[in-house]
């Protein structure tokens, strides 16, 4: 039998409990977890939900960027974490001391009885329990998976992001994007403000904000962006913020994710009023690993955590706003619930040199399998192009990268937060 960790038990000891309490890692449904947090008597003053298959990270952070330079206590939940889980729960900008978290995992211990729960809804009740005892003035929460059954979703939020919708986890939300979008327009509340960043949402999204009569902004038609590579422009329903600094993330989603951040805020101005200047300063502050993150030196390291079709054709955009570069080389590591192959695809014929890492864990996807799908996908011309190799961890493959690149060349490592982890680690940047 385990040993229950207790208050004097080290985070993770803690972590290690979760992981094996409970019998399946993703196990949806909101029974379990509302009736623990029912019985915490847990309580936010303004609290926003964000979801979407990509960008609900970026936006996020946006959110407790600029909230945090208006002033006000905040309080953010995200995942998964890239190398330690403090990152998951931040208190006022900053990730939660370890002792913070032990006291939160022990008092849902306390509370829960005979009630099992799964890692992210301890996760998620710690989260939670942390900005009702701070009384932050405003809790930012990310979805983990879809929307109507993930653990934040127990939360009636003041305000409801969607980010973008497109293929992913179809083994739980569905088949189609129309499926999808259903599933996650269950954060959307009655009377409340429902935010889709996505500029072609299904008709689904829309067809069930009607229906419980949820205020919907959609992109294009009740918010929007313009401007050029100096400085944009945010418009919405009856208000205009203008001079605005692109956000310090770079990459070609970052406005539209800017714009669903700043449409949270407008729509909470009457509860939370932040000023033009505050935004500037959030949105130039901001600092979030793994999102096209280049760092400095020759040669140029690109690092991403682009893991779905979706998000990689942006990674692959993105590549190709930047200056030349002679060869690219790609460190990728996926896992196996992942669409490898429609993920390379997007990739395209961008890189040169493929550097395929098998990822640890019974969710892990081989290096060899990886390679042989880039080999079927994009076999080697006269010159012998790609190359494509395969190793044992996402270290030793960026390692023969950075063995083979030129000062001019890039490298782009990408495919899972497991393999951009592995190399931040790695590299010392976190």
């Amino acid at each position: 039998m385990m040993i229950k960790p207790n208050l004097s038990s080290s985070l993770d000891t803690w972590l290690h409990y979760l992981e094996n309490i409970h019998t399946k890692t993703i196990d949806m449904g909101l029974e379990r977890v509302k009736t623990v947090a029912t019985r915490m008597n847990l309580s936010l003053n303004n609290s926003i939900i964000v979801g979407g298959t990509n960008g609900k990270g970026s936006v996020c952070h946006m959110l407790e960027s600029i909230y945090k330079a208006a002033g006000y206590r905040t309080g953010l939940y995200t995942s998964p974490h890239l190398v330690h889980y403090n990152e998951r729960i931040h208190l006022d900008g900053a990730p939660c001391s370890e002792e913070k978290i032990v006291e939160a995992l022990a008092t849902i211990e306390q509370f829960r009885g005979d009630v099992s729960l799964t890692y992210f809804e301890y996760s998620t009740l710690a989260a939670l329990y942390l900005f009702s005892q701070e009384q932050v003035d405003v809790a930012i929460l990310e979805v983990g998976l879809g929307g109507r059954l993930d653990a934040v979703n127990i939360i009636d939020a003041d305000c409801s992001i969607i980010t973008s919708i497109a293929l992913d986890h179809t083994d739980y939300l569905g088949d189609t994007r129309e499926k999808i979008a259903w599933d996650k327009a269950h954060i959307y509340r009655a009377g409340k403000t429902a935010i889709c960043a996505d500029p072609e949402p299904p008709s689904t999204l829309i067809e069930y904000a009607e229906q419980i009569q949820a205020d919907l902004w959609l992109f294009g038609r009740d918010f929007n962006y313009s401007g050029d590579k100096q400085q944009w422009a945010f418009a919405a329903r009856g208000t205009h913020r203008s001079a605005l600094p692109w956000p310090s993330l770079r990459g070609a989603n970052q406005l539209i994710n800017a714009s669903a951040a700043l449409a949270a805020i407008q729509a909470l101005s009457h509860r939370l009023p932040v000023h033009n200047q505050a935004i500037k300063e959030g949105l130039l502050q901001l600092n979030l690993p793994g999102r096209f993150q280049i760092l400095p030196g020759q040669p140029t390291i690109i690092l991403d955590v682009a893991h779905n079709p979706h998000a990689v054709a942006t990674l692959g955009h993105n590549l190709d706003h930047m200056s030349y570069h002679p060869y690219t080389h790609a460190v990728i590591g996926m896992l196996k619930d992942k669409d490898s192959l429609e993920s390379i695809k997007c990739m395209g014929k961008r890189i040169d040199h493929w550097y395929c890492a098998t990822l640890e864990g019974e969710r892990g996807r081989a290096g060899d399998e990886l390679a042989e799908t880039i080999r079927a996908l994009n076999p080697a011309d006269k010159d012998g192009l790609p190359s494509v190799q395969s190793f044992n961890t996402p270290e030793e493959a960026f390692e023969k990268a950075l063995q083979n690149a030129h000062q001019d060349d890039r490298i782009v490592v990408f495919g899972s937060f497991l393999t951009v982890a592995a190399i931040l680690k790695k590299l010392g940047r976190i």
